[in-house]
């Protein structure tokens, strides 16, 4: 019995392989350049990408429980359905994916609404699956944190609704013990959904004022312009993909990113222990 890992040389994927090497499971890890991974001993490293057909024939051949995760690309939507009719015809019946809170909610946002039609697959080709749909990764941070520890200001446009910021450790430990659960199952489960969020609800306020805290200097939440916020995500990274997080961040203004009532409970006892939190975060950051 194995469980594949996809995205394992990312962060996530690479602690969901470690969490399940620790707990004694048989791994497989497909990366694209097998010279680049930096597995624990016994993970199996086979070479293989989305849009090469034959290479996830071969990936898939023997594999019991999938972990589906797909990088933010132009063609994501294209790789996981690939992805999910070769598990399909390889007779993988135990799968975990890693969607997105709100999927169905921030409609016009282009990695949503990928990620929800890649639900809506699983669910009308009546495929055995955890859905996971994280909220906004507490990680992303890191890419302004030039911003706020050299200007003084959290740029992120987060809006006064609030969002349920979770770490990418408890994303990974969570998604590693569902494909455990999954694996370890007499039976191929029903289709399930987790909405994986942090213990607080945070405001850009809020988080303007944790890191005052943190830093013990005034840091102020200037992140209510999209456009600006879009103008600087393209000096690092694709027009498409810059616009794409400028539709995610007005989506964030307007309605946030909030958890369903049980939510926080149900983690942490799934857990078995309390979710990190953004101050944490940021002390440790800091």
């Amino acid at each position: 019995m194995t469980i594949l890992v996809t995205g394992a040389t990312g962060n996530i994927g690479g602690q969901v392989i470690q969490h399940l090497v620790n707990r004694g499971a048989d791994v497989r890890a497909l990366v694209r350049d097998p010279s680049k991974a930096d597995f624990p001993a016994g993970v199996a490293v086979v070479k293989g990408d989305f849009l090469d057909v034959d290479s996830l024939r071969t990936a898939f051949d023997g594999v019991s429980t999938l972990f589906l995760l797909n990088a933010v690309v132009s063609d994501e939507f294209t790789q996981a359905l690939i992805a999910l009719n070769v598990a399909r015809a390889a007779g993988i019946e135990r799968i975990v994916y890693l969607s997105v809170i709100h999927s169905d909610i921030y409609v016009n946002v282009p990695h949503f609404a990928g990620k929800f039609g890649v639900e809506r697959m699983i669910e009308q080709m009546g495929m055995h699956a955890t859905i996971l749909r994280p909220a906004y990764f507490i990680q992303n941070d890191l890419m302004v944190k030039e911003a706020i520890t050299g200007y003084g200001v959290y740029p992120m446009p987060i809006g006064n609704n609030g969002l349920a910021m979770i770490d990418v450790r408890d994303i990974a430990e969570i998604a590693a013990l569902e494909l455990l659960r999954r694996e370890q199952a007499a039976h191929a489960l029903p289709i399930t959904r987790i909405n994986l969020v942090g213990p607080d609800t945070l405001t850009g306020t809020a988080i303007a004022a944790i890191w005052s805290d943190v830093l013990a200097r005034q840091i102020n939440y200037g992140g209510g312009d999209t456009a600006a916020f879009e103008r600087n995500l393209k000096q690092f990274m694709p027009p498409w993909m810059a616009y794409d997080m400028r539709m995610m961040g007005e989506r964030f203004l307007t309605e946030g990113m909030l958890p369903e009532a049980g939510d926080v409970e149900r983690l942490t006892a799934l857990l078995d222990r309390p979710l990190r939190s953004y101050r944490n975060f940021a002390s440790a950051s800091a």
